[in-house]
């Protein structure tokens, strides 16, 4: 697979994580009262299981992009 295409595809699924995360964790606030439509045990699965998600694609998506974030935080400190 390219580069290119494997880093959109992380992406994507991060994207997808995410909103999962933050829709779940807006239906498991009691404020919004949208807990009696949905049972809070599947909340909190989702929830978990997505947040579980979202960190180890975080974790490939640094990995795959750590040579350009060594080389932007060393530009970053050099002296001028």
């Amino acid at each position: 697979m390219q580069r290119t295409k494997l880093n959109y595809l992380i992406d994507v699924i991060l994207f997808f994580s995410f909103i999962g995360v933050f829709v779940t964790g807006l239906l498991r606030l009691p404020l919004l009262g949208l807990q009696i439509i949905i049972e809070n045990e599947m909340i909190t699965k989702i929830h978990n299981l997505s947040g579980i998600l979202m960190g180890v694609i975080v974790i490939i998506h640094l990995i795959l992009h750590w040579n350009w974030i060594v080389s932007m935080t060393k530009s970053f400190f050099r002296k001028k």
